[in-house]
């Protein structure tokens, strides 16, 4: 089949995808009938996508959010869980326990780089991509802000923001305590509890988690019997202070910590490339990660007669390390891994490294110290504004192996191995930036705004063993322009132009490809956002067109880790949201994602030219429907069912591997307390058991030598499990 004619297909299946979404709008009428006395507004979602509180539906930016009540209807746990819900958004998790791959709207993350999303936890951004994956305990809200946030978020918002609030400390003494048993022997207990020291002036709130698990679902490795996704143990604690100090000053203190024990390289051998044959792991090195990380925060808001000053200081200390198998196959096995068939010698060959075992890993530490300082105007004037400027300093020492596996033991990586690749590297950056935003009602329906941020970047790579270091200068303006326009008191419209800069930086020196260079995305965007039938049903659209240059992506070249760049990709599409309560306690949420996107120049190879850019998933299609009803004795019953319907996914820019569509469905079916005093839930993920994978590198661009076509790192399989809550 042509690129044409590709192309033209993708589409066509774009405009039936819109088609359908359009044409649910048609039951609106039977939205109506259904409508009896009785029935109440949907809940009214607060975001502060734009540094200030508002109303979700008034905000004029693509934002899928979660509230606390949402959260907690869906068992929302950890970033898979929310993000699962997000159309035009993927995550997955591969190669080690702490090790995610992000994709929004086309743009993807990959190891040792900028993530192309801003995480803002707490108003503490996190920039490295070992923080993603994170469990969610306690939480407020999350918002989900899609296309380009570089004037208020920064440099790594290319392709959107998160945004995650923890629930504050208060006055009144309370707390909670909930424990969940699942699939697979895994457990989980947490609890937290919150109050004053000082009555209105000082108040705290700690909670802390604790996780182990035999197995998160994933088959187990056909050579050793054993599942290769253990959880030893993920523990964690976060503790939140407020101190009051006058009317007009309040300060915060944050402190969290974790440490985990758990797997990693848990890749099986696709030996005819084929991504949609599912084949079980089959090494014989069983791959561990560990992982320690201490965060510390500190927020100054302070309220003047021209706005609010708020000042807020991040530390981040995070040591992360894993070890594994890096042919994936074990000696046993004739046919070998991807270096070919095992050889029987003990000494490192002479010719080449062509039919040993081998082993991999890695030691990784990051410190970085980050300071925002800004000013937000008042909301209840024509005029509003922010200014700010923000600065980090953070160091990254990274340490690889490449080492033949001879005793089938992970402490080879250490001094007692045979090395092929040994690497010691330090990467350093300072980054500054200054960012202002206007926004001014031009009338009492339309609003003008405009904001600009300059983002500065000095890195540098030193190799420790040489010493020899390189460094280069990455800067970028990002200008943003949105007219917003309200056609009545429940609906408005608006329309965009954004940019976004992801910085660029350099490989290890052993890559074939030392330095890659900055991204930069340019988007137009138009969006609309309504809320229908008495406050009962809210609908949001938008389209966008966005434009990367120096489009960045991963790739393997003589066991290096090697992030390149693609000329030119142009990525379409549209994100839509609709909730629906017809009756009281009956909701219904439905979301579609779709983008389109198409290498459009590579100088370096034109054959690419017309593809799908790497890790595209042409469309994503979200389905949720719950009912919560009084069943005596002061008691609630709910039950919720959901559905994620993925399109295929496009590996690699020659996309020669392509993953099928397919469902996931879930399931929550409880009880609870009508004043949320306590709850127990059964639920299932995966219900039907699905087997996938969440990650696939292939030959052309991994460059093994035996005639293996792709790995791939299993996602996990059907989990059932129960979950209780108390609150006191």
């Amino acid at each position: 089949m042509s690129k044409r004619l590709k192309a033209r297909k993708l589409r066509s299946r774009s405009r039936s995808l819109i088609g359908v979404a359009a044409a649910s709008l048609t039951a609106f009428p039977f939205g109506a009938a259904l409508a009896q006395e009785g029935a109440v507004p949907m809940e009214v979602i607060i975001v502060t996508a734009q540094k200030r509180s508002e109303k979700l539906q008034e905000v004029p930016v693509a934002v899928k959010a979660f509230s606390t009540k949402q959260i907690e209807d869906a068992g929302i746990k950890n970033t898979q869980d929310f993000v699962n819900l997000t159309p035009n958004m993927s995550i997955d998790n591969a190669q080690d326990y702490a090790n995610t791959y992000v994709v929004l709207r086309g743009l993807s993350s990959f190891n040792n780089a900028d993530i192309p999303v801003a995480v803002v936890v707490d108003g503490v951004p996190l920039n490295d991509q070992k923080q993603l994956k994170m469990s969610l305990v306690d939480i407020e809200r999350i918002e989900v802000l899609k296309g380009p946030q570089g004037a208020l978020y920064g440099r790594n918002a290319i392709g959107g923001a998160i945004v995650i609030d923890s629930k504050q400390p208060k006055n009144k003494l309370e707390g909670f305590v909930k424990a969940d048993i699942a699939s697979f022997n895994s457990k989980e207990l947490a609890g937290g509890v919150s109050g004053a020291i000082v009555p209105d002036k000082v108040m705290f709130r700690i909670v802390g988690q604790t996780k182990s698990a035999d197995s998160t679902g994933i088959a187990k490795n056909s050579f050793s019997g054993k599942p290769d996704d253990f959880i030893d143990h993920d523990n964690s604690v976060r503790a939140k202070l407020t101190v009051v100090a006058s009317d007009d000053v309040t300060l915060d203190f944050r402190l969290t910590t974790q440490d985990y024990l758990a797997a990693a390289n848990w890749d099986s051998i696709l030996r005819d490339g084929n991504p949609n044959k599912i084949v079980a792991p089959e090494a014989n090195l069983r791959g561990e990660a560990a992982g320690k990380t201490n965060e510390f925060s500190f927020k100054a808001e302070v309220n003047t007669q021209i706005g609010t000053i708020t000042a807020i200081t991040g530390y981040l200390d995070l040591k992360t390390l894993y070890r594994g198998d890096l042919d994936f196959s074990n000696p046993a096995n004739p046919l070998g891994g991807i270096f070919g068939p095992p050889l029987n010698n003990t000494v490192f060959p002479p010719v080449g490294i062509f039919g040993t075992q081998l082993g991999q890993g890695q030691d990784r530490r990051v410190k970085m110290f980050s300071q925002e300082l800004r000013i937000t105007s008042r909301a209840n004037q024509p005029l509003r504004w922010i200014a700010g400027g923000y600065y980090s300093d953070s160091t990254r020492d990274m340490t690889q192996h490449v080492f033949k596996d001879v005793t089938s033991s992970l402490d080879q990586w250490s001094g007692n191995g045979l090395f092929l690749q040994k690497s010691d590297n330090q990467y350093k950056s300072k980054a500054t930036a200054v960012f202002g935003q206007i926004d001014y009602d031009l009338n009492a329906q339309t609003t003008l705004s405009g904001a600009l941020r300059y983002d500065s970047d000095d890195r540098s790579r030193s190799d420790l063993a040489t010493g020899q270091m390189v460094s280069k200068k990455f800067d970028d303006w990002q200008p943003k322009i949105t007219l917003t326009r309200h056609l009545d008191a429940d609906s408005i419209a608006y329309a965009t132009y954004s940019t976004g800069f992801r910085s660029g930086g350099f490989n290890g020196t052993t890559s074939a490809v030392p330095a890659f260079t900055a991204e930069t995305l340019r988007n137009y965007e138009i969006g609309y956002k309504s809320t229908f039938l008495n406050k009962r049903m809210t609908f949001n659209i938008a389209a966008f067109d966005s434009t990367s240059t120096n489009f960045q992506y991963f790739h393997v070249s003589n066991f290096g880790q090697i992030i390149d760049n693609l000329d030119k990709v142009n990525l379409r599409g549209m994100d839509l949201d609709l909730r629906f309560a017809p009756i009281r306690g009956l909701e219904f949420d439905a979301g579609l994602g779709v983008t389109e996107s198409t290498i459009k120049a590579n100088a370096a190879n034109p054959s690419l030219v017309g593809n799908h850019s790497p890790k595209n998933s042409p469309w994503k299609l979200n389905l949720g429907a719950q009912y919560t009803t009084p069943i005596g004795n002061g008691m609630l019953g709910f039950g919720r069912f959901e559905v994620e319907q993925r399109s295929k996914k496009y590996w690699h820019p020659d996309n020669l591997l392509v993953s099928d569509g397919f469902a996931l469905y879930g399931m929550r079916l409880g009880v609870r307390q009508e004043k949320d005093k306590w709850s127990v839930n059964l639920y299932g993920r995966n219900l039907t058991n699905k087997q996938y994978y969440a990650d696939v590198n292939g030959k052309t661009f991994s460059g093994w030598p035996a005639p293996v076509g792709s790995i791939g790192a299993l996602a996990p399989g059907r989990v059932v499990g129960v979950d209780a809550t108390f609150k006191f």
